[in-house]
């Protein structure tokens, strides 16, 4: 009895998650391997290239793939229209799509869980405000108003970053909203209140736990989102500076000779792609695995 005292509540979170990873089915799996391989590459970068990034060879410019008529083994993926090494550039770009990707939608989420939390727990003038406020904000095309904001701020990571956020904690602040006033009808709550639980203690202790499963699954999302946001920000040229290997800037580059060297543009496009679809996957895992709705 003693042992099940100790080990029960010390063990539960732990087999909380283990046994979500198990419900969570392919999708989980499949997402989970995907954002680890990416993660894995991102950090393994130096060690991973076979050049350097931004190293230039006017003399190796626009080699095709090695496995192609004309590639050169040095360069397993072939060379730029400056020579530099493409995969060298794609495994960086991983690094500046990772570090928009979790920065951006951490920010976003917290500006977003504090404000829903806020407005759905209190409600009122404040939810009115918070309510309004988000109402306007998303009656703006997302994609244009980031392509604004990032235009004002000035080009480079933090501009890009900053205006992801800008645009994306409305996605956080109406789910958590919902999800608290939610919440707060539910028995447990009225109980809390009952015990002499303050309104900050009711959301610290008893709400915000139990939206824990529902804000790891938006993370998710909103990371494949923001990778998005960030190629189409380097495709109109207002992303990171030109010598920070990004997977916008490389399809903007390879656009310009698609005809003549269709591998700069195809390579870092699948690494887009494969990466929203990771994310996405490992979004709808998490939801399956952690919703109780979800898993009836």
């Amino acid at each position: 009895m003693a042992d099940l005292a100790i080990g029960g509540p010390m063990t539960a979170p732990t087999a909380r998650w283990r046994g979500a990873f198990v419900r969570g089915g392919a999708r989980l799996r499949c997402g989970g391997a995907i954002i680890a391989l990416l993660v894995l590459i991102a950090l393994l970068a130096p060690l991973l290239a076979p050049h350097d990034p931004i190293e230039q060879d006017l003399l190796s410019a626009q080699l095709p793939p090695a496995f192609m008529h004309g590639g050169d083994a040095s360069y397993p993926l072939g060379t730029d229209s400056l020579g530099r090494c493409v995969l060298s550039r794609l495994i960086f770009s991983a690094r500046t799509a990772l570090v928009v990707a979790l920065v951006a939608a951490l920010l976003a989420a917290i500006i977003g869980i504090v404000l829903g939390l806020v407005a759905g727990a209190f409600g009122g003038v404040l939810d009115q405000l918070v309510s309004r406020l988000v109402d306007v904000w998303m009656a703006f095309p997302p994609v244009l108003l980031s392509i604004v904001l990032a235009a004002v701020i000035g080009a480079g990571l933090t501009s890009v970053i900053a205006a992801i956020v800008v645009v994306d904690w409305t996605r956080f602040a109406r789910v958590v909203r919902a999800e608290t006033m939610a919440q707060l009808r539910r028995d447990y709550a009225a109980a809390a209140r009952v015990l002499g639980l303050s309104r900050g203690q009711l959301l610290r202790l008893e709400i915000l736990p139990n939206l824990v499963p529902l804000i790891v699954t938006l993370l998710s999302v909103e990371m494949g989102i923001a990778i998005l946001v960030e190629v189409i920000l380097s495709f109109v040229g207002i992303s990171v500076a030109g010598d920070t290997p990004s997977w916008g800037g490389m399809i903007t580059e390879g656009r310009q000779i698609i005809y003549q060297a269709p591998w700069i543009m195809m390579f870092p496009i699948a690494c887009v792609i494969a990466s929203v679809i990771g994310f996405n996957l490992l979004g709808d895992g998490l939801r399956a695995a952690l919703d109780p709705v979800q898993r009836r």
